[in-house]
């Protein structure tokens, strides 16, 4: 629920920031009382945290106060990530009831007593806030009830850390964003360069786990939301099949796209907490005929790559000599881990005016949906547009809202051009499944994107290489694992295969991972090095 006593939703940031070094007041100088040296979160995975929790070395309120220290210091201070918008007041209450559980003998599973981020447009019911990072939803009822995956991610054990910021409205509102922006968090910025973008939408929870501000988070992705910021900021993030994870309480774009989705440092936690998201959800139609897994750690197996047949997709090449220069070796590596490679063509920009076209509609139709049963001043698109006109410099002063100006006027999911253009997006499933059954092959593999850009609250964005959209207008999974680095920025190798086949994306992502060990811990310069 909204507190009382919170200011004006012009003063939202402000008090966010209070809220936060109140927290920071409380926690200063306590100590952790786990035995032994303090914990390196760096390196920590999900699997070595719960070891420590099952031998006592640490409990669950240990990793909360240890996570919401390290946040003081690089989120809200040192080099001032902005990537944590609110930490939630309960969390340690959360983590002291599952200690005692624990101490009971009830463990709940890999993640009871795992701390994890949620990006802000995932519904809470408690005491947190739910805003798309906007701040004509800051003052909004509370939603009454968790979205799906949160129910989920609690009945397993995790405690809800706090919420992470994100491009406004999951960027769908001006075609000249800055990714990692939003009106109610301010701009996120990359831990591997400072001056450099976090890509979006899951900006916020890509830098948080890469930072080690939290072992896991959730993001979600219309088309490229995980997989770019993940790509940017040097973790895994995986895009699941659209129906595998519940959409229901997750402010929408799309319901033929939208998905939301594990973002880890490694593959292994990656699938832990998949097999946490992912579930059936009467709330959302897509979820009843989806193929769960009970367990996807069991896809991680040694030699994954051994035999595989997989698709390079060569029109991604040749365009970015860095990227080449990365991925080259990385294929090497697929190779020498026993895959076989066919180079083949996939049209990245093939569906892309009826993608935009197709999102058009069910934004409008989604967000609209939403609002109304959410409640608040703000219940549709003439209403936001309105609050972003009467609030220029908190909402306006980045960048415009054209792209809700577009979406306004459309009709209803009836309406012909809608029906025509998502016919048209049919083809990219059938692209890609096609060209898998061709050539039988268990996935297509390219360079995930470019190297992150510089942030430019002018211009906007302006990254160069994507390999989001065919998947991600397909419906179909798609795995990134970190493959190198082009001038001291991350770079990914990509991963993407038919519908339900999450499993087979994670063995090979794992056997990649376990060879090419890529990813390092950021270093929060101030530029890249062929910057400075």
């Amino acid at each position: 629920m909204a507190d009382p006593g919170i200011p004006s939703t012009l003063d939202r940031r402000t008090f966010l920031g209070a809220t936060l070094a109140t927290g920071a007041a409380a926690l200063a100088g306590a100590e952790v009382k786990a035995p032994g040296t303090r914990l390196l979160l760096e390196g920590a995975t999900v699997e070595s945290l719960q070891a420590g929790l099952t031998a006592g070395r640490w409990t669950a309120v240990d990793l909360v106060k240890q996570h919401q220290a390290r946040i003081r210091a690089l989120d809200r201070g040192g080099p001032h990530l902005n990537a944590v918008l609110e930490l939630n007041p309960e969390a340690l209450a959360i983590a002291a009831a599952l200690d005692a559980e624990r101490r009971a003998g009830k463990v709940r599973g890999p993640l009871h007593g795992i701390p994890v981020l949620l990006k802000d447009n995932i519904d809470t019911a408690d005491r947190l806030h739910t805003t798309a990072g906007s701040l004509a939803l800051a003052e909004a009822p509370a939603p009454v009830r968790d979205a799906h995956i949160v129910e989920r991610l609690r009945a397993a054990g995790a405690v809800v850390l706090g919420k992470t910021n994100l491009s406004e409205w999951a960027n769908f509102r001006s075609s000249r964003s800055s990714s990692g922006w939003s009106g109610r968090g301010g701009q996120t910025r990359n831990p591997h360069a400072l001056d450099r973008s976090p890509s979006g939408s899951s900006s916020g929870s890509a830098v948080a786990v890469a930072a080690a501000l939290c072992p896991v988070a959730v993001g979600t992705e219309t088309d490229g939301s995980i997989v770019s910021p993940a790509n940017a900021c040097g973790i895994v993030g995986l895009k699941p099949t659209v129906g595998l994870v519940s959409r229901s309480g997750i402010i929408p774009i799309s319901h033929t796209q939208d998905t939301a989705g594990p973002m880890a440092r490694t593959v292994r936690d990656a699938a832990l907490l998949l097999g946490v998201l992912a579930g059936p959800d009467p709330r959302d139609p897509a979820s009843i005929d989806a193929h769960f897994e009970a367990d996807y750690t069991r896809f991680l197996v040694p030699d994954g790559l051994r035999g595989a047949r997989l698709g390079v997709v060569k029109n991604l090449l040749g365009g970015h000599a860095r990227v080449d220069a990365v991925l080259r070796p990385a294929l090497d590596l697929l190779k020498a881990a026993g895959a076989e490679l066919i180079e083949v063509e996939l049209k990245s920009s093939a569906y892309d005016d009826a993608e935009y076209e197709v999102l058009l509609f069910e934004f409008k139709a989604g967000l609209e949906a939403y609002l109304a049963g959410r409640g608040g001043a703000v219940r549709d698109l003439v209403a936001l547009m309105a609050f972003n006109d009467a609030h220029p410099k908190e909402e306006l002063f980045v960048c415009g809202q054209e792209i809700l100006a577009q979406a306004q006027p459309k009709g209803g999911l009836s309406d012909p051009a809608y029906r025509k253009a998502l016919e048209a997006c049919g083809q990219a499933r059938r692209d890609i499944t096609g060209l898998l059954q061709h050539h039988n092959l268990q996935a297509l593999v390219g360079p995930t994107g470019g190297p992150a850009w510089l942030i430019d609250h002018v211009n906007g964005d302006s990254g160069s290489l994507s390999f989001s959209s065919p998947a991600a207008v397909a419906g179909c999974p798609h795995l990134t694992v970190p493959a190198g680095f082009a001038a001291g920025l991350p770079l990914g190798l990509s991963f993407v295969a038919g519908p339900w086949q999450e499993g087979t994306l994670l063995r090979l992502g794992h056997a990649f991972e376990q060879v090419a060990r890529s990813r390092r811990a950021p270093g929060f310069a101030a530029t890249s090095p062929v910057t400075r």
